[in-house]
C-alpha cells in the first residue's frame, strides 16, 4: 500500500504550460440578470397585446353598425390607434374581437363614433424609437445572451462549447510534491518503476542503444493499496507533466465525444512533451471503465465506449503512436479489460501492488500515527500482527478510529487499547453494548463461541484465538478472533482441513448445551462448504477423484465472455464431487465433536465465563483453564 510521508523539498519551477483563466471577481453577473429581465419585461409586453385573433370588419359593414349602435348595442367597446394607419380595435357584444382601417380625415365617422359608442378610447402615436426598440432589441438580445454565454463559460473553465475535450487535471513540472520518499509498503512496485523514472529524466540514454521505453504501465491490486498514490510519485520523480483523469471522464452520451478527449488528452501531452523536453505522463484511474472487453455478442454492446476505447488503442499503439509518452493506468479488475488493450506495445508491463506484508503494515502504521499522540508504550509491531490481510487504507482508518475512540473516552494519548478496539471496529463493525438479549440467547451464543474457541486452542495447525466476545458487533451476534501469527500465502491439506473443524465448532458448542442448532451457524456453514469445495475441485487435495481441477476459475464473473464457459466434466463426476465434499465435511464435524466431548469441562468453563463476564482474551483463558501462558515472539521489523 502507498501512503503519504513527508515533504521533499521545493524545486525551481521550469517553463509555464499554458492554463485557462479562472475569472472568479463575479464581474458581469450583474449584466447576465439584466438581459434576462429585459427579456423577460419584452415578453410579457408582447403578451398583454397578444389575444384572440380579431376578425376584420368592412368599413361600410362597422359605419352601419356605428349608426345603429345606440339601438342595438352590438359594439361594446372600441379604441381607435393614431398613427400612419388608423387602426380601430373593439369588441362586440360576444365577446368577439375585431379590428379595421379608417381614413384619417373621416370626420363622420369619428362623430357617429362619439356619439353612439359608450366606451370609446383614442391611443396616441407610437414613436419611431418605440417600434424600433420593441422589434429589433430583442434580437440583438438574444445574440448577445449567448456570446455572454460562450465568453463566460470560457473563462470558468467549464468549456460549454467544448464537449470533445479532454478533462484531464494537469499538474506541472515541478508543482508535484510526492516522490518514492512519500510512500511506504511497497517496495517491489517501486522497483518495477525505477526504470520507467529513468526513461522520463534521460531518455536519450535508453534511445541511445536502440532500446525503447515500455509505453504503458498497469498498476494492478485491490482496492486501498496506493495505486493512484504510487502513480503520483513516478511523475514526483520523474519531475514531468502528469495528466491524471478517470476513466468514466471519457464516457458520456453523446456519441464520439469520448473519442475526442482521447485525441485532445494525448495532443496535450504531446504539447506539453515538446515545451519541456522531456517525457510525459498520462494517468487513467479505474481504466475498466473505458477499456472494458468489447461486444462479444451477448449482452449489449455500447457504442460510444468502444469507439472511445478504438481511439485510446489507436493513440497508444497505431500510425501515429506518439514518443516520449507512458501511459499508467489502474484497476482492481484486470479482467475485464481487452486483450487488445493489454497485449505488449500498449501495456508492456503488469505492476502488481498488492496487499503489504508485517514490515509493510508496521511502516505504515507508522506513517499514519506520525501525527497522532500515541501513548509510549504502543507498539506498532503488535498492531501489524493483528491485522493480516490489511490494506494500507484499512490501516488508515485503524489509526483514525483509534484517534476518535481515544477523544470518545478523554483520553490525552492513544493507547494500545484503542488500537485493538480499532482493529475490531474497522473489522466486524460498532459493539452494540445496548442491544438486549435473552438469558437463552446469551447462552446459546457463549456456547457457540465456546465452542470456537476451544477447538483452535486444541488444534496445532490453526491459528489460536485471541479474544472471544458475546457481545454483538455488526452483523455478528458474537464472535472469535483468530489472527494469523504471519503472513501466509500457502496452505496445507492438515490447515485447511482444521480450519473446517474450527468453523464447525459453533454448531456442535450448540448440540451439545441444548442437542439442537440454531440460525447463527449459516455463514460457518457456507465458509466450510466452500473450502470443502475448492479442496476437492480446485486443490486437488481429494483421492478418489485424483490431482486435477473441476470447473472454471472462481475469478469474478463478465458478462459476454464466462457466460459461455462450461463445466468441463460430467453429470456422474458432478454427483461424485458432491459426494466427496459431503464425506469432508461430515469427517470435519465429527472430529469436531469427538474433541468437544472429549473436553466438555473446559467447554463448560469458557461459556460460563463468557455469560459472566462477556468477553475473554487468551491469556484469561488460558488462566481460568489452567494452562500455560503463551509467550509470543514477535520478530523484529526489518527494512521499514
Amino acid at each position: 500500500m502507498a501512503v503519504q510521508k513527508s515533504a521533499t523539498p521545493k524545486k525551481s519551477p521550469g517553463p509555464k504550460l499554458p492554463r485557462p483563466t479562472n475569472n472568479k471577481d463575479g464581474s458581469g453577473v450583474w449584466l447576465f440578470w439584466l438581459i434576462i429581465a429585459a427579456i423577460f419585461l419584452i415578453i410579457a409586453n408582447q403578451s398583454t397585446t397578444s389575444g384572440k385573433p380579431a376578425s376584420k370588419v368592412s368599413y361600410s359593414q362597422f359605419y352601419e353598425m356605428v349608426k345603429l349602435n345606440k339601438e342595438t348595442r352590438t359594439i361594446r367597446k372600441a379604441t381607435l390607434s393614431e398613427g400612419p394607419e388608423n387602426v380601430v380595435r373593439g369588441t362586440f357584444k360576444d365577446n368577439s374581437e375585431f379590428r379595421l382601417n379608417i381614413p384619417a380625415d373621416d370626420k363622420d365617422l369619428l362623430a357617429a363614433m362619439r356619439e353612439n359608442i359608450s366606451d370609446l378610447s383614442v391611443q396616441p402615436l407610437e414613436t419611431f424609437w418605440s417600434q424600433a426598440f420593441f422589434s429589433f432589441v430583442p434580437v440583438f438580445l438574444i445574440i448577445f445572451f449567448i456570446w455572454f454565454v460562450g465568453r463566460r463559460g470560457a473563462e470558468m473553465g467549464n468549456k460549454i462549447w467544448s464537449f470533445g475535450k479532454s478533462r484531464a487535471k494537469v499538474t506541472e513540472k515541478g508543482q508535484n510534491k510526492i516522490t518514492f520518499a512519500d510512500v511506504a509498503g511497497v517496495d517491489e512496485a517501486k522497483e518495477e518503476l525505477q526504470e520507467i523514472i529513468e526513461f522520463l529524466k534521460e531518455p536519450k540514454k535508453f534511445e541511445r542503444l536502440g532500446g525503447k521505453i515500455p509505453k504503458g504501465v498497469l498498476l494492478v491490486g485491490p482496492p486501498g493499496t496506493g495505486k493512484t498514490l504510487l502513480a503520483k510519485a513516478v511523475a514526483g520523480e520523474a519531475d514531468v507533466p502528469f495528466f491524471s483523469l478517470s476513466g468514466s471522464d471519457f464516457v458520456e452520451m453523446f456519441v464520439g465525444v469520448g473519442a475526442s478527449r482521447v485525441r485532445d488528452l494525448f495532443e496535450q501531452a504531446r504539447k506539453a512533451s515538446r515545451v519541456l523536453g522531456k517525457g510525459c505522463i498520462i494517468f487513467i484511474d479505474e481504466i475498466d471503465a473505458v477499456g472494458r472487453q468489447r461486444f462479444a455478442g451477448i449482452g449489449g454492446g455500447n457504442d460510444e465506449r468502444e469507439q472511445t476505447l478504438n481511439a485510446l488503442l489507436v493513440e497508444m499503439d497505431g500510425f501515429n503512436a506518439p514518443s516520449g509518452l507512458i501511459v499508467m493506468a489502474a484497476t482492481n479488475r484486470p479482467d475485464t479489460l481487452d486483450p487488445a488493450l493489454l497485449r505488449p506495445g500498449r501495456f508492456d508491463r503488469r505492476v502488481v501492488v498488492g496487499l503489504p506484508d508485517i514490515n509493510g503494515r508496521e511502516g505504515i502504521l507508522k506513517v499514519h500515527s506520525r501525527n497522532i499522540k500515541t501513548d509510549p508504550d504502543v507498539d506498532l509491531r503488535r498492531i501489524a500482527r493483528q491485522t493480516v490481510y490489511f490494506s494500507g487504507a484499512d490501516l488508515a482508518n485503524v489509526c483514525n478510529e483509534a484517534a476518535l475512540l481515544a477523544a470518545r473516552r478523554n483520553r490525552e494519548t492513544v493507547g494500545i487499547a484503542e488500537f485493538l478496539a480499532a482493529v475490531e471496529r474497522v473489522t466486524l463493525g460498532p459493539e452494540k453494548k445496548s442491544h438486549t438479549t435473552s438469558r437463552k440467547e446469551k447462552e446459546m451464543t457463549a456456547y457457540h463461541e465456546a465452542g470456537h474457541a476451544m477447538l483452535s486452542l486444541l488444534i496445532d495447525e490453526v491459528d489460536t484465538f485471541s479474544k472471544v466476545s458475546i457481545i454483538p458487533r455488526g452483523m455478528a451476534g458474537g464472535y472469535t478472533l483468530t489472527p494469523p501469527t504471519e503472513d501466509k500465502h500457502y496452505y496445507t491439506k492438515k490447515e485447511l482441513f482444521g480450519q473446517m473443524t474450527v468453523l464447525l465448532g459453533g454448531l456442535v458448542g450448540e448440540q451439545t448445551f441444548m442437542n439442537d442448532s440454531t440460525t447463527g451457524v449459516s455463514n460457518d456453514l457456507e465458509k466450510v462448504s466452500s473450502l470443502a469445495r475448492s479442496m476437492v475441485c480446485s486443490f486437488g487435495m481429494n483421492d478418489a477423484l485424483g490431482k486435477r481441477a473441476y470447473g472454471r476459475s472462481t475469478h469474478p464473473a463478465f458478462l459476454g465472455r464466462d457466460i459461455f464457459e462450461e463445466k468441463d466434466y460430467g453429470a456422474s463426476t458432478a454427483q461424485q464431487i458432491d459426494d466427496e465434499v459431503q464425506k469432508l465435511v461430515d469427517a470435519a464435524y465429527q472430529r469436531a465433536k469427538n474433541l468437544i466431548t472429549a473436553y466438555r469441562a473446559k467447554l463448560d468453563i469458557i461459556a460460563n465465563h463468557l455469560i459472566e463476564k462477556e468477553v475473554i482474551d487468551i491469556d484469561e483463558a488460558r488462566l481460568i483453564l489452567g494452562m500455560p501462558v503463551a509467550v509470543v515472539d514477535v520478530p523484529p521489523a526489518q527494512g521499514v
